[in-house]
């Protein structure tokens, strides 16, 4: 039986335990185009032998820009059984950002997934004198195609296969793996040097804590692969022997829920909160009797408790009824067989967890950092391992320790190898002890539970010399339906205050309920009756805060925040100091 230490090596066990029909799916023009175990194992070695017959080396790097596929799979084990480095890059970064990374990472190939892609990146491939190849997988005029690179390993097969066989054994553990990116909130992105160890030692402590899934589910994928946590639960899913299929694209992503019936898929909590908000907007649309028993059931789910003993046989008895009626529905939008839902990248209201809990569909909030592979703590699939509004357990194979400043500080296998070619980054945040200084404020109970309160470098202090965590006071409101975005501000300011993006599809849906006309988004959140209602929802929300954090003003803003117009990151977190600069007119207006 093949031993995992080297991430290509779950392939190899892939062969030994699982050889399934249905490995890899893409949605493609609306069909679904499948691998096999068989298909995916002879475009590996093919890509593999391309790439020696170019004369790449053991650490030579290679970038990747693309979407959600199958390719991407057979490019990444491609690359890593021959000792390459993988350099996997988002798709949605700036172009000073793509120019950074390929010229840092010293790349020597990029592949892109299609052609906007490829116009895009040419020009900076062209600047990149370290880039010796571009290739697409879509098929480009004008472009060189991977495919090149697989009938090349085809034809140069008795050749190479021997070398192919030499270079595999040659890879060892701590081998660097891949370098990623962090895409950071503040200035150029650090390159994370990671090891096949780091990745593959994080990966078997998640088989953990997801006991409930088994070689007969199906996982949907739809966060970038080059977001960390996305990868390793790709590398995870294939460990588990459990289908993986690649949505068409973000819009598609109910149907495609929905085509495959779906068991598991992993999100981050701008994505989660949308789907659960879009559910909410449907149960608003229905008749009263079917509204009410909705939003009672809402009720119900909202007093979820995941502890049994805490529940009454009263509350149980209305839960089953909820489910029942109600629940059922919502599981059924998601294609009626999910099982559970991992949510990381940022804090997760604990409002959503519990009430899907509650419509049993198990929602395991995790914590980590792309320089720790990523895992650091997750909750479990059942109680005593879950705590609503906590990252979940650490367990016991990783060292976790609280600062004096409260920090939260971190050792074991899945620390990176450091920051590439930054050593002075790299000692920054590797103490002499080994200790990973994580940059999250946060407390450690006596059962391990971990639980984050905000980022140190975010927390200000107001004048008055009071600190406030913003993190934490935008995650209150953002429970508000009225509320798209919010950043919080106030540093060394007299107050704590907060611009707004409504969440537009709500507040129209609110005006034609309440007969507000208005012309434009711009006129709508300058009347007064919608100034009147948000403050209403401050003052629902502020009394929860202590007396400093509450917001004392807000304005309220049209625009839409995304990493396109760099107001966040590619994992969906603010970019506070872009936030507000673009706003710093209406920040001294607030002040004034």
């Amino acid at each position: 039986m093949a031993e995992l230490k080297r991430i290509f090596d779950i392939l190899t066990a892939a062969e030994e335990n699982f050889n399934k029909e249905v490995s890899l799916s893409v949605k493609r023009n609306n069909r679904w185009e499948n691998f096999s175990t068989n298909d995916y194992r002879k475009n590996v070695d093919k890509f593999s032998l391309g790439l020696l017959a170019m004369g790449c080396n053991k650490g030579d790097k290679i970038a990747t820009v693309s979407n959600n596929r199958p390719e991407w799979n057979f490019i990444d084990f491609g690359m890593s059984q021959i000792g390459c480095v993988h350099v996997g890059i988002y798709p949605t970064i700036s172009e000073k950002e793509y120019l950074h990374i390929l010229s840092h990472s010293d790349s020597r190939i990029l592949i892109v997934s299609d052609k906007e892609l490829f116009d895009k990146l040419y020009p900076i491939f062209k600047q990149t004198p370290n880039l010796e190849e571009i290739y697409t997988i879509d098929d480009v005029d004008g472009a060189k195609n991977w495919n090149e690179i697989l009938k090349l390993g085809e034809a140069k097969r008795e050749e190479y296969k021997d070398l192919l066989i030499s270079r595999r054994d040659d890879v060892k553990p701590d081998d660097l793996l891949t370098i990623i990116y962090t895409s950071g909130t503040t200035g150029l992105s650090k390159g994370v040097m990671l090891s096949h160890n780091n990745v593959v030692s994080n990966l078997l402590l998640a088989h953990r804590v997801t006991g409930y899934l088994n070689s007969n589910d199906r996982a949907l994928s739809f966060l970038p692969l080059s977001h960390i946590l996305e990868r390793v639960g790709n590398y995870l899913w294939q460990t588990l022997g459990i289908s993986i299929y690649y949505a068409e694209n973000l819009e598609t992503i109910g149907e495609d829920m929905r085509d495959i019936n779906v068991n598991v898929f992993i999100t981050v909590p701008r994505v989660f909160e949308k789907i659960y908000d879009k559910i909410i907007n449907k149960g608003r649309e229905l008749s009263l009797i079917k509204k009410t028993l909705f939003f009672w059931a809402v009720q119900v789910g909202d007093k979820f408790d995941p502890d049994p003993s805490k529940r009454s046989a009263l509350y149980n008895l209305k839960l089953k009824i909820a489910n029942k009626l109600v629940f059922s529905k919502w599981r059924d939008a998601f294609g009626g067989e999910l099982k559970g839902v991992i949510s990381g990248g940022a804090a997760l209201q604990p409002r959503l967890a519990r009430i899907f809990w509650s419509a049993n569909i198990i929602v395991q909030e995790g914590y980590g950092l792309t320089e720790t592979s990523p895992l650091i703590s997750a909750n479990m699939p059942s109680f005593p391992g879950v705590r609503f509004g906590s990252v979940g357990v650490v367990p016991p194979e990783l060292e976790v320790m609280i600062a004096e400043d409260g920090e939260i500080l971190e050792r074991g296998p899945n620390l990176m190898i450091g920051y590439f070619k930054d050593p002075d980054k790299t000692n920054e945040a590797i103490d002499k002890d080994g200790w990973f200084h994580t940059g999250d404020i946060g407390t450690l109970d006596e059962d391990r539970m971990l639980t984050i309160t905000d980022r140190k470098k975010e927390i200000f202090k107001l004048s008055g010399g009071k600190y406030v965590a913003p993190q934490q006071v935008e995650n209150q409101f953002k429970e508000s339906q009225f509320i798209e975005q919010i950043i919080v501000i106030g540093d060394n300011k007299r107050f704590t205050a907060a611009i707004i993006v409504p969440d537009f599809e709500f507040l129209h849906n609110w005006c034609t309920i309440h007969h507000v006309n208005y012309h434009d988004n711009d006129d709508l959140i300058s009347q007064e009756i919608i100034v009147e209602r948000f403050q209403k929802e401050l003052d629902k929300y502020n009394p929860e805060l202590d007396h400093v954090a509450q917001i004392k003003v807000f304005k309220l803003v049209v625009d839409n925040w995304t990493p396109e117009n760099g107001l966040l990151s590619p994992t969906q977190k603010l970019k506070r100091k872009a936030v507000q600069s673009k706003y710093d007119q209406i920040i001294t207006e607030i002040y004034t």
